[in-house]
């Protein structure tokens, strides 16, 4: 359903773009200048671009994860410890109403947790050696449940949804801007001359950093509204002790870049790109709610 939604919404936007484009006359004064680009042509081609990558991606996200991070599958509990973070997990999961997820172990030292999948009834959730090594059960339980929480709030679906818009608008917006740069500026006359490509290049860099400071914006908000689900499931102080733990840790190691968007702590990077908000930044929310 999330995904029809999103899917609705997107065509209606792109309904209304190609509407705005003739009530605004773009394409006529794209013509007057010389540029006859088939707006409407492009959008489609930008949206099968961009949403075609992203739910890719999405598709595969677990099978990568798997192989990129060695993560051993919990299937039958070796022992206690085992036992303890498999039957955590189906508790969570069966309170949040979503389907059991695959519970793995990865090793690696620093302390973090992440979740991936294309569906929240068949997800993964794995957590660090470190992280078993470094935190008390509470702790533990509070991340697995900051990590159910992304799963059951469907935060892989929406935050690849959201992916896919912004990739739309970066590889059609600057093929607008190479095409009439190379018609308007340069005079060539079917506007894909040497300066189409390097200007849509260029183009499609600066928009691509700005695509992204705004998809790490929505990707901070969902990391509170998962603390807020870890502290259902799991209680508050708990919650709150994780996130300090991992405020102490001196350790420096952080995930891979393709799995610390959905990880528990990405580590310290620039905010405005940061995928998760400061640590301190949550443990105050946690601590207001």
């Amino acid at each position: 359903m999330r995904i029809l939604l999103f899917l609705g919404t997107n065509i209606a936007i792109m309904v209304v773009l190609s509407l705005t484009f003739r009530l605004f006359g773009l394409e006529g004064i794209l013509a007057e200048n010389g540029v006859d680009l088939n707006l409407q042509a492009l959008l489609v081609f930008s949206a099968v671009i961009g949403f075609g990558g992203s739910f890719i991606s999405l598709l595969i996200s677990k099978w990568m994860a798997k192989r990129s991070m060695g993560v051993q599958l919990i299937s039958e509990p070796a022992n206690d410890a085992e036992a303890w973070l498999f039957s955590t997990v189906k508790s969570q999961a069966e309170r949040a109403n979503i389907g059991m997820p695959e519970v793995g172990i990865f090793d690696h030292p620093s302390p973090n947790a992440f979740a991936t999948g294309w569906n929240k009834n068949n997800a993964l959730v794995a957590v660090s050696t470190g992280l078993l090594q470094s935190m008390q059960k509470g702790e533990i339980e509070a991340v697995l449940a900051h990590e159910v929480s992304h799963v059951a709030n469907g935060d892989m679906v929406t935050l690849t949804l959201i992916q896919g818009v912004v990739n739309t608008f970066v590889v059609f917006l600057s093929r607008v801007i190479g095409h009439v740069v190379d018609r308007v500026v340069f005079k060539v006359e079917r506007g894909h001359g040497p300066a189409f490509y390097i200007v849509s290049i260029i183009a499609q860099i600066v928009l691509g950093i700005l695509a992204t400071a705004i998809t790490m914006w929505f990707s901070r908000y969902r990391e509170f509204r998962a603390d807020e689900g870890g502290a259902k499931l799991a209680g508050r102080q708990n919650m709150i002790a994780a996130l300090e733990r991992l405020k102490g840790d001196s350790s420096g190691a952080k995930l891979p870049d393709e799995m610390a968007a959905f990880a528990i702590n990405a580590g310290k990077v620039q905010k405005i790109f940061s995928s998760h908000p400061p640590l301190e930044d949550r443990i105050a929310a946690l601590k207001a709610l």
